[in-house]
């Protein structure tokens, strides 16, 4: 088992920066392609839980599919419901390991975490 698990889109160019970054340093990762093998709403509860910064940053609310359907992105709950459904409002990257998950934006902070 990976010590280290990417949430990545490959059609993201930050999360395709943050996935060479960390084999440029050998890190053991395990890569999940989201958009392909969507988490549930247990998972993404779960990482939620684990989330070091506010959930609402876990939503992707400059997205057309965000605007047309807004919803509470305070609310944990209905955050892991909503990215169970429209996965592509998942931020990305995402990198869980040590009980924490960090996104990448900036690169630098999810790099911080090694």
């Amino acid at each position: 088992m990976a010590r280290w698990t990417l949430y990545h889109n490959p059609s993201c160019s930050k999360s395709r920066e943050a996935l060479a970054a960390l084999r440029e340093r050998d890190v053991d990762l395990e890569v999940v392609e989201y958009l392909k093998t969507p988490l549930t709403e247990r998972e993404l509860a779960s990482l939620i839980i684990e989330l070091d910064t506010d959930v609402a940053r876990l939503v992707r609310q400059k997205e057309e599919l965000f605007l047309a359907a807004p919803f509470d992105t305070k609310d944990p709950k209905t955050v892991a419901s909503r990215l169970a459904e429209t996965p592509r409002l998942l931020e990305r990257p995402l990198l869980r390991g040590e009980g924490r998950v960090t996104i990448g934006r900036p690169l630098e902070d999810l790099l911080a975490r090694l």
